[in-house]
């Protein structure tokens, strides 16, 4: 079977690093959402501040559902806050609001990571869609040219993934230095405590980037058995 043949254990690796990371960002997240900041700013006044010092006046705040459903639209200029980082005065707040303002000034600054994964989205989504059951359908027919095209379908999304890593690593130190920057987070504890926050959220793109790569390692495992 495709799902069930030896070549599953090539995934253990990157399964027991996504098991940590999804340990480590829950417990991560749960610990700082706890701690209140010393400067008493909310997540969606710490989001004011930021966008006014650095000149993205054109941003709009909105409180969004969902835990950790933070993010920036750049096709809207939006940042979405969950409700408990909208309103919630923690470290974890703080955080994540300057991880997402990260973004905006990426975006602002057109670097070139994160247009090249905005680009990518559209053909990454097809790719991903696809890939798998036209794999699937030439290993079962023995049909090695739709097993390649599957394969490299299922590339793009890997490159999705392996390019979103130095995006989400420079907004994480563009978070750091704009809470220092702007006295919002001053003292080493507070720093370290945030920095705590980034890295867990890190860990999960690392863990997803891995998976793909895994994944894409065994399906080329697969097609070369045939």
């Amino acid at each position: 079977m495709f799902f069930f043949d030896s070549t599953i254990f090539i995934l253990i690796p990157a399964i027991i690093l996504t098991l940590y990371a999804q340990y480590k960002v829950k417990t991560t997240y749960s610990k700082y959402l706890k701690i209140l900041a010393k400067n008493g700013l909310s997540g969606r006044e710490t989001a004011e501040e930021l966008l006014v010092r650095n000149n993205l006046h054109n941003i709009k705040i909105v409180p969004i559902e969902g835990r950790l459903s933070d993010h920036y639209d750049p096709r809207q200029k939006k940042l979405g806050l969950s409700e408990e980082i909208y309103y919630g005065k923690s470290l974890a707040a703080q955080g994540i609001v300057a991880h997402e303002i990260g973004h905006a000034l990426q975006d602002a600054k057109n670097y070139f990571p994160l247009s090249l994964r905005s680009n990518l989205i559209p053909v990454t989504n097809i790719g991903s869609r696809m890939a798998v059951p036209l794999f699937l359908i030439g290993f079962i027919f023995s049909f090695p040219a739709l097993m390649d095209i599957g394969i490299i379908a299922f590339s793009l999304a890997v490159l999705f993934q392996l390019v979103t890593l130095p995006v989400e690593f420079d907004a994480s130190k563009r978070a750091v230095n704009l809470l220092v920057g702007a006295n919002i987070v001053s003292d080493t504890e507070e720093i370290n405590s945030v920095k705590k926050v980034l890295g867990a959220a890190a860990l999960t793109y690392v863990a997803a980037a891995s998976v793909a790569v895994f994944q894409l390692l065994r399906l080329i495992v697969l097609r070369n058995r045939r």
